[in-house]
C-alpha cells in the first residue's frame, strides 16, 4: 500500500531547502505527498530552535498535527530543535514517534518500525561531531520548483562565534558545496529566480582548502543559469568591491546585510565586526555605484548591556541609512552562548518600548521608500495570480506588487507604478500601484 507524507516546515529559508531535499528523498523511496496533514501516514515537522518563540512554535505545531492527524499516522521531528534538544523532546512529547537529527534517515517511521519514542529508539546524529551525516541533505536531489523562485542552500554550518547565536553548536562548522553541484541543482529547479542562502553566505568556499572565498564565481555562474539571483544574507565585513559588482551585474542589486546593531561597545559584546559609521560608509558606497539598490537588515534589541545611548545610536542609524526593509527582534537568552554569561540584561518592558519606537520609525521609512517609486517603471516577476515582486522584494519577507490577475505566472512584466500603500504596491482600484505597460519576457 502506498504511504503518504506531509512535511511541515518552520523557521528560516534554509529549513525550507532541507524540507525540499527530504521531500525528494521520500518521493524517490515511493512515498506520495498527502493533500493535507490529516491524511498523511508520515508527518514530518522540520523545526526551528533559534529563539524561544521559535521553539514554542515547534512544540505547538507538533501537538496540533498530532491531534488532527490519522490515528495510525507516525510523527517525526527533525531540524534544529531535534538536533539541539532531542533528548528533551523525546522525553517530554509522547506524541512523537521519532526524533531525527540532521542527515539521518527516518523513512522507517512510516511503516511502524521506528517504535515508540524514547531516547533508545530516537535516531539522532550530531553534525558537530560527525563530518558527514548518513545522507547529506546538502547534496540530496530535490523536486522541480513549484513556484517561479526557489531557495538554494550553498553551505551548511558556520565558523563564526557571534555572542547571541547557538547555531554553530548544533549545525556544526561550515561546509560548502561545489559550484558544479549548486549550478546543477539550479538548472534542475527550472526557476526564474534563485535565492542563495547559507548561515555565512559570503564565506562560501573558504572551507574547501583553497584559502579564499568562492562566492563571486558562484554568483556569476548561477546568474548565467537563471534570470535573477538574490543573496540572503551577507556579513558587512565580507562585502567586497568585487562581490558588490557581481551582485549589481545580476540585475538584482538587493543587499541583505546582517548588521544586528550599530553601537561599537555593544557590537564588541556581541562579538561582531563594525559600527554605524562603517555600515553607513558601505551603504553609501553601494548607492554611489547603483542608486536603485535595495537594502534589508535585522537588529537585536535589548542585548545585555544595551544602554539608552546605544538605543539612540540605533535610532539615528535607522534614520540616516533609510533602508528599504528592517526587522527588529527582542534579544533571546540562549543556552550555550556567550551572551548567556553577560550581565546587564534589559528589562522586557523597556525592550518592548524600544522595539515599538524602532518599528514605527522604520514603517514610515519603508512607506516613503515605496512612495518614491510612484511614476516609475519596474520589472516584476509574477509569483502567483495577482501577486508579483521586483528586485526590491525578496520572496516571503518583504512587500509585494499587486498586479492584474491575467498576467502570466512565472513571467517578467514591465509595469508603471501608480501608487503604494505601506510596504505594498498594487493597482489603483485595490491598493494604489502598478499597471501593465509592457510585454512579458
Amino acid at each position: 500500500m502506498t504511504q503518504t507524507y506531509w512535511i511541515e516546515t518552520l523557521g528560516c529559508p534554509k529549513n525550507q531547502v532541507d524540507s525540499d531535499k527530504l521531500s525528494g528523498k521520500l518521493l524517490s523511496e515511493g512515498y506520495v505527498a498527502a493533500e493535507d496533514s490529516s491524511l498523511a501516514d508520515l508527518v514530518v515537522v522540520n523545526t526551528c530552535a533559534f529563539i524561544e518563540d521559535a521553539r514554542q512554535e515547534s512544540i505547538d505545531t507538533v501537538l496540533a498535527l498530532s491531534e488532527d492527524g490519522k490515528a495510525d499516522s507516525r510523527i517525526v521531528v527533525t531540524g534544529c530543535m531535534a538536533e539541539r534538544y532531542g533528548d528533551e523532546l523525546a522525553a517530554a512529547l509522547p506524541e512523537i514517534d521519532t526524533v531525527a537529527g540532521f542527515g539521518k534517515s527516518f523513512s522507517s517511521a512510516a511503516d511502524g518500525t521506528a517504535g515508540a519514542t524514547s531516547t533508545a529508539t530516537r535516531t539522532l546524529i550530531a553534525v558537530s561531531s560527525a563530518p558527514v551525516p548518513e545522507f547529506d541533505l546538502l547534496n540530496l536531489p530535490r523536486p522541480k520548483s513549484t513556484s517561479p523562485w526557489a531557495y538554494v542552500k550553498i553551505a551548511e554550518g558556520c565558523d563564526r562565534n557571534c555572542g547571541f547565536c547557538a547555531i554553530p553548536s548544533f549545525r556544526g562548522p561550515q561546509r560548502s558545496r561545489t559550484i558544479a553541484d549548486i549550478v546543477a541543482e539550479v538548472e534542475s529547479l527550472e526557476a526564474r529566480e534563485i535565492v542563495l542562502v547559507a548561515q555565512d553566505l559570503a564565506a562560501f568556499g573558504r572551507d574547501q582548502g583553497q584559502g579564499e572565498r568562492s562566492i563571486v564565481p558562484l554568483v556569476r555562474q548561477v546568474s548565467a543559469a537563471t534570470d535573477w539571483v538574490r543573496l540572503l544574507y551577507l556579513y558587512p565585513s565580507d562585502l567586497t568591491e568585487e562581490l558588490i559588482d557581481a551582485m549589481c551585474a545580476t540585475g538584482v542589486p538587493y543587499f541583505d546585510l546582517s548588521l544586528q546593531h550599530v553601537s561599537a561597545p555593544l557590537m564588541r559584546r556581541m562579538r561582531r565586526w563594525g559600527n554605524g559609521e562603517k555600515f553607513i560608509e558601505r551603504i553609501e558606497r553601494i548607492r554611489a555605484l547603483e542608486p536603485q539598490a535595495a537594502f534589508r537588515s535585522n537588529f537585536i534589541v535589548g542585548y545585555p548591556g544595551e544602554t539608552e545611548h546605544d538605543h539612540d545610536a540605533l535610532i539615528d542609524f535607522v534614520e540616516q541609512a533609510q533602508l528599504d526593509w528592517c526587522g527588529f527582534f527582542s534579544f533571546s537568552d540562549e543556552d550555550g552562548t556567550y551572551a548567556k554569561t553577560l550581565d546587564g540584561h534589559v528589562e522586557q518592558g523597556l525592550v518592548d518600548d524600544r522595539l515599538a519606537e524602532l518599528r514605527e520609525l522604520q514603517d514610515s521609512i519603508t512607506a516613503a521608500r515605496r512612495d518614491e517609486l510612484i511614476g516609475t517603471q519596474i520589472t516584476v516577476l509574477v509569483d502567483a495570480p495577482g501577486e508579483a515582486r521586483s528586485f526590491r522584494e525578496a520572496p516571503e519577507i518583504d512587500g509585494i506588487v499587486i498586479v492584474a490577475d491575467h498576467l502570466a505566472v512565472g513571467e517578467f512584466h514591465t509595469l508603471q507604478v501608480d501608487g503604494a500603500e505601506g510596504p505594498d504596491l498594487g493597482p489603483r482600484e485595490s491598493l494604489p500601484g502598478c499597471l501593465t505597460t509592457g510585454a512579458p519576457r
